[in-house]
């Protein structure tokens, strides 16, 4: 635990369902704090008890983010150390965690993360979905003019998106995926590392249907496809005139080569990567309505 002049400002991640998934430092940091600053005390006492750390705790969240938010760095810059925690996963990501965080950095306290745990990550690993680019957007409007009016700008978005929702929220925002990126693959992930946990993967109008059958429980993240319109602007160097999923499909049917060798030569051909042209052939083969 460092012991500076000023204090230093924790941000302590915490499980996202399992408790197990904390993590020695984590501990130790919550256990030595002179302070810890909870979303909820009600739900952190929980896990504190868990750990057997007695530690001093008060509230911090949306409601009261500007008087405690002072009441914290004054008491920082006082020489005390606090550790900040939500309710699950990383403070900072879709809470007021972040408001202190600027607090801290404009009045030159130090910043530390303790890393753990995130839903945002955890999800995107487990969508199936391309990992290599990707956007964290959180909650959309409430209004569903405004949410429409946001989906609508991130719709030329290339790269994965994530997004959080409510269970009493997730049909209607279904719905507006639906209307506005019919044809997107997507995952939804909910109770991420508990014992119900459920990762439910299709397009926005299956997905639909599928919480209309099943109750929506728990928090809800949900993972959407990019725009894939860039895919018609992949480099090509072949002389050969044939777009690379078409040139895939040449190999298969007239040579006999499988569809992973024929993926693996075209983008050693094309000086392409193994996962856009793999991404051309799903497409094709969806137009085609059949595998190659």
């Amino acid at each position: 635990m460092k012991k500076t002049e000023k204090g230093v400002l924790y941000l302590c991640a915490t499980p996202i369902g399992n408790l197990e998934d904390m993590t020695f430092r984590a501990v130790r940091i919550l256990d030595q704090v002179d302070l810890i600053a909870a979303e909820d005390t009600r739900h952190t006492i929980k896990l504190l008890n868990h750990y057997q750390i007695k530690n001093k705790l008060i509230s911090y969240h949306e409601h009261n983010k500007i008087s405690k938010g002072k009441e914290i760095i004054i008491k920082i810059k006082e020489g005390n150390n606090i550790a900040l925690v939500t309710d699950a996963g990383l403070p900072g990501i879709s809470d007021p965690g972040s408001d202190l965080v600027q607090q801290a950095v404009d009045e030159g306290i130090e910043v530390v993360a303790i890393p753990g745990a995130s839903a945002c990550t955890t999800s995107l690993v487990v969508s199936g979905l391309d990992t290599d680019r990707f956007m964290f957007v959180g909650f959309l409007p409430r209004n569903a003019r405004e949410r429409n009016a946001e989906l609508q700008d991130l719709a030329e978005i290339k790269c994965t998106m994530i997004f959080y929702e409510a269970p009493h929220r997730i049909i209607s925002t279904l719905k507006t995926i639906g209307e506005i990126l019919p044809n997107r693959q997507m995952a939804i992930a909910r109770e991420l590392t508990k014992k119900y946990e459920e990762v439910v993967r299709g397009k926005p109008d299956e997905l639909l249907e599928y919480f209309k059958m099943q109750k929506p429980k728990g928090e809800f993240a949900l993972i959407v496809q990019g725009n894939k319109d860039e895919f018609n602007n992949l480099r090509d160097d072949s002389v050969n005139s044939l777009e690379p999923e078409f040139e895939v499909q040449r190999l298969i049917q007239e040579e006999g080569i499988n569809k992973k060798d024929a993926i693996k030569r075209i983008s050693a051909d094309r000086q392409l990567k193994k996962r856009d042209v793999y991404q051309r052939v799903l497409a094709l083969e969806e137009q085609l309505g059949e595998k190659l």
